[in-house]
């Protein structure tokens, strides 16, 4: 017996709920999954200025620590790291900034005034005030941060790794 070709109530009601289900499902599913995906795809910019106050804060010829915060997100995951930095004003116009981390093995550097040197306890490294290496194991002088200064306001570029 040859069976019709024509869908009977059953089937019609079938394949209505499961095209429906399948379309509500969709509307509401894709977003959601959108939205918890979202976080591990986001990328972040590795690199920003960081204002570091008024120009006019810093005198002349003396280096100064400065501290600042940068929050990293990581998918869910949110840290807040803290970094320092040596702001030296050589003139009125001319600023260098150096990382107060140690080249060698990351200890952090101090200034010592009486010397005219950054010191590093760890190994007994020692750099200049232009952040060069006077003696000790270090592999390269401090890291260095490009300067801008807007508006009486000095900025670092300061890049993630």
């Amino acid at each position: 017996m040859a069976q019709s070709p024509d869908l009977d109530r059953r089937q019609f009601v079938t394949i209505v709920t499961a095209v429906l289900g399948s379309i509500m499902g969709a509307v509401v599913g894709l977003p959601a999954i959108g939205y918890l995906i979202s976080p591990a795809l986001a990328q972040r910019s590795k690199e920003a200025w960081i204002p570091l106050g008024v120009l006019d804060n810093y005198s002349i010829g003396t280096p100064t620590i400065i501290n600042f915060t940068r929050s990293k997100v990581n998918g869910w995951e949110k840290t807040v790291n803290s970094y320092g930095v040596y702001v030296y004003r050589k003139s009125q116009t001319e600023v260098l900034v150096f990382s107060n981390i140690c080249t060698h093995l990351s200890c952090r550097v101090t200034w010592n005034d009486e010397v005219q040197e950054y010191a590093c306890p760890c190994h007994d490294a020692h750099f200049d005030i232009d952040g060069g290496i006077v003696f000790g194991p270090p592999p390269r002088p401090l890291d260095g941060y490009e300067t801008k200064i807007e508006d009486g306001y000095l900025f670092i570029l300061f890049q993630e790794a």
